[in-house]
């Protein structure tokens, strides 16, 4: 994740808390150490982020430092609920924890309607968080060395261009431009066994290749 996405999420927990919060407590909640929180609290402070309290004690951001909140009639608030709580059948650790700063943020905005469930029954916990490493491989337009296990039983090392990640109700799939193929190919993610970054970019290619690809799966 981006330096910029952290601090954004220690200005979130620290919205959300009704009292000072720990450096431990950040750090666990975000994945980071205690000595790179209070790293990121210093740079906050010395942005003017209205963070108050120390090492030791705990931290508070002081009220007033946000913007209003939007706002939703009931069943726009009722979408994002059951949207968000969707997230948690993709098995994507990541976007589960964006879903859940999502609906902080509406829950401190205004009043949510209650009533409703969703059942997290689907994808398998993404334990190595494949997902999130794919989603920004996507964004970034970076080739990827893949070690894939196929249906068959065998391994393959494949350099794909990743181009699309689809959720289906048991199992996520990626979509890409494989090298060793010379076409595109879809990968189960449970079945990707490792995965790493060539160095390689394909920038300015990925709008092309996925209008490409739709056209080649609209004529079968």
């Amino acid at each position: 994740m981006l330096r910029t996405d952290r601090l954004f999420e220690v200005i979130d927990l620290l919205r959300q808390a009704r009292g000072p919060v720990t450096a431990r407590q950040i750090a666990q909640s975000i994945e980071v150490s205690d000595r790179t929180v209070y790293r990121y609290i210093a740079h906050l402070q010395s942005l003017r982020v209205p963070i108050d309290g120390a090492a030791g004690v705990g931290y508070i951001l002081r009220p007033g430092y946000d913007l209003p909140p939007l706002n939703f009639d009931a069943a726009e608030q009722e979408a994002l609920i059951v949207g968000m709580s969707l997230l948690a059948r993709t098995g994507d650790a990541e976007l589960q924890r964006a879903a859940r700063r999502v609906l902080a943020k509406v829950e401190t905005g205004q009043t949510v309607p209650g009533g409703l469930g969703v059942s997290d029954w689907g994808i398998a916990f993404d334990a190595p968080q494949i997902g999130s490493q794919l989603r920004s491989a996507i964004r970034d337009e970076a080739v990827l060395r893949l070690t894939y296990l196929s249906l068959a039983g065998d391994t393959t090392l494949r350099e794909v261009k990743p181009l699309v990640l689809t959720y289906y109700v048991e199992v996520a799939v990626l979509s890409g431009w494989c090298a060793l193929r010379s076409d595109f190919r879809a990968f189960r993610l449970d079945r990707i066994e490792a995965l790493e970054h060539t160095g390689e970019h394909f920038t300015g290619e990925g709008a092309t290749l996925r209008a490409m690809m739709s056209s080649n799966n609209g004529s079968r």
